[in-house]
């Protein structure tokens, strides 16, 4: 895809590019957008917020998480990220640059945050018997207060589960786990606008550590 050159991102060629008129790239050009951009981070709240005890760390070990919590908070350069969305395009789904376009692949994922990418696609369903599943998961009925449809507060969890007793049996530890994982996903991976909940479909993935 040609582009005007190097420090303009418009294409000349707006027949695959149809969204340019909206795109933030021109916004920048008629100078309406100059602001560099600070999108939500809640990985240092939800560290601050929820230490993992050690017991529980060959769980998230086991289910192939642990690679993300080591990453911890990401110090992240938000002029470069400002210039990438500039660069985004959502009809090709790829950042183009002035050398051609490039894009994230699942291999960049995988050697980032050390999740596994083989095996068969990961898929279920969002229709859930939310008391149930927190019952037999997690040990633990949500309130209502601390749910948001299928979704559950991430401070509820943290609450409810992050201090396993010292006594704790291997039921126990797992369901900490549990928590843990799920808290780490929503805090990390999947966010939603506030980070403040995670969705409970998530768990039904967390049922066998095996």
């Amino acid at each position: 895809m040609a582009f005007r050159g190097l420090h303009d991102a418009d294409p000349l060629d707006t027949s695959v590019l149809v969204l340019q008129d909206r795109h933030r790239s021109h916004l920048v050009d008629i100078e309406q957008f100059q602001e560099v951009m600070h999108p939500r981070q809640k990985m240092r709240a939800f560290l601050s917020m929820w230490r993992m005890d050690p017991r529980i760390r060959p769980y998230v070990i086991r289910a192939g998480f642990y690679g993300i919590y080591r990453l911890g908070h990401i110090i992240i350069d938000w002029p470069l990220i400002t210039c990438l969305m500039e660069r985004w395009r959502p009809e090709t789904h790829t950042f183009h640059v002035p050398v051609g376009e490039m894009t994230i692949k699942l291999q960049d994922v995988a050697i980032i945050l050390g999740l596994r990418i083989d095996g068969v696609a990961v898929t279920g369903t969002c229709v859930l018997d939310v008391a149930g599943l927190c019952s037999e998961l997690l040990g633990v009925i949500p309130p209502d207060e601390a749910l948001r449809g299928s979704a559950i507060s991430i401070r509820w969890l943290c609450q409810q589960l992050s201090t396993p007793a010292p006594d704790a049996d291997e039921v126990a530890l797992q369901r900490s786990a549990r928590g843990f994982i799920l808290a780490l996903i929503g805090s990390f991976l999947f966010t939603d606008k506030k980070g403040v909940h995670v969705h409970l479909c998530f768990l039904l993935l967390l049922r066998d550590f095996t």
